[in-house]
């Protein structure tokens, strides 16, 4: 069989192998390697690829039980992208709700496309036999408690030591897919407005959040078919992150720091709600910061952004002392776990208390160059104690003039979200004051 004849949708399902096969063998993350793989696509194949990809990483530890129980010996070697392609038809067959015979031939033919003709057989039994025999191996899963939440050993342990009754919902809420939040740039329109234009272009969305900058779409949909959205009308922020901006409550003519800036969200909306500020956005990431730039521009705001070790402040700062910093602190992102599957994957138990260490080195570091009477507003989207209550507690005994100010609507002055919560990311806010 020549690639011309090759079934519609085996482009979708080799470039969807080819990333998974990247994240688990190589260690890369879905936002570095699906963009660089689906250049050659189509559009609704791109979103194809990714649905697979994506689907694949929030349910490996099952979807590698089911592939186990069919091959007879591990695929290794040259052969170990078989295995990904494998688990790409297994997760079409087993929660994709994928029409079968259509599944299955062209994740067969995928093969061909991943030079691997010569094991189309090979991929064609597995899955036939997956089909099979599926009622009696999704019955042998469910005897495997350790392998149904589809987390890692250390992560499902941290939660379940740390959320106990919650446990199970965090990981459910961290497999399932999250909705598209949109944040309305309130200096161009109003939420009535753009729910309008929204019903006017046939996209269903719906506003419930006490947010006045917030609208949830039913259904993910391209940036580009959003009304306005090149004229800086609109951008697409998780609820949870939107209360960065509301939060840290930026005055008019305020000297403000966003450190750890990129990609620019929570800068633009800060500038958003106050376009007088003077801002400096840092970050240690060059290449991340072009999309900083990027953002300002489509949303026609001005900030001094540059690249900087925020805990190397002598080689950045200016000497004045800033009213308000907001430091989104480089963390194991595992509050955004159903945007980034990856992350499951991707970090180590290990990490936690390398990451709660760069924290306090940055914390600390920029605690002087805060006036007193600023606020700084400390954020991660974590969800483990280690880099968010715990970090606070520790740097507050540090600090004696660092006080702490109600965050949580309730009057705590800490704000752990779950994932999930408000049908929003995990995040977690914490706002100190400093001594006057």
């Amino acid at each position: 069989m020549t690639q011309n004849n090759l079934r519609p949708g085996a482009e979708s399902r080799a470039v969807a192998a080819q990333a998974v096969f990247q994240v688990i063998e190589q260690g890369r993350s879905l936002s570095q390697a699906l963009p660089e793989l689906n250049r050659k696509l189509s559009v609704r194949d791109r979103g194809m690829a990714q649905a697979l990809a994506y689907g694949v990483l929030r349910h490996l530890p099952q979807l590698n039980f089911f592939i186990g129980a069919l091959v007879a010996k591990p695929l290794k070697g040259e052969l170990k992208i078989l295995h990904s392609l494998l688990l790409v038809g297994a997760y079409q067959l087993t929660y994709m709700g994928s029409a079968e015979h259509a599944a299955v031939s062209a994740t067969v033919d995928a093969a061909v496309l991943l030079k691997r003709s010569k094991q189309k057989g090979l991929v064609n039994g597995v899955l036939r036999s997956l089909q099979r025999q599926l009622p009696q191996l999704q019955t042998q899963l469910q005897q495997k408690p350790a392998l149904t939440h589809g987390h890692p050993r250390w992560l499902a342990d941290r939660i379940q030591s740390q959320y106990a009754d919650k446990a199970t919902t965090i990981m459910a809420a961290n497999n399932a897919q999250a909705p598209m939040w949109l944040r309305i740039n309130l200096q161009h329109t109003n939420r009535d407005s753009y729910l309008a234009l929204l019903d006017e272009a046939g996209i269903a969305a719906h506003a419930d959040s006490p947010l006045a900058s917030a609208i949830c779409l039913e259904q993910a949909v391209d940036v580009q078919s959003l009304p306005h959205f090149n004229d800086g009308w609109v951008s697409v922020q998780d609820i949870a992150a939107q209360h960065a901006a509301w939060l840290l409550d930026a005055q008019a003519g305020e000297s403000v720091l966003d450190c750890c800036a990129a990609p620019g969200g929570k800068t633009a909306h800060i500038l958003e709600q106050q376009p007088t500020i003077k801002m400096l956005a840092i970050d240690s990431d060059p290449q991340r910061l072009q999309r900083v730039h990027d953002n300002l521009t489509r949303l026609q705001l001005n900030a001094d952004v540059k690249a900087a070790d925020a805990s190397n402040v002598n080689a950045w700062w200016h000497g004045e002392l800033f009213d308000r910093i907001l430091l989104d602190a480089p963390c194991s992102a595992t509050g955004v776990i159903r945007r980034h599957p990856d992350i499951k994957w991707l970090r180590r138990d290990s990490d936690i208390a390398d990451l709660a260490r760069t924290q306090q080195k940055i914390l600390d570091a920029l605690w002087p160059t805060l006036k007193p009477g600023g606020t700084l507003l400390y954020a991660t989207c974590s969800i483990l104690a280690e880099e968010n209550t715990q970090q606070i507690e520790a740097f507050k005994k540090r600090h004696a003039d660092a006080i702490a100010v109600a965050t949580n609507p309730n009057g705590a002055v800490e704000w752990q979200w779950l994932p999930g919560d408000f049908d929003g990311d995990g995040f977690y806010y914490a706002k100190l004051e400093k001594r006057r």
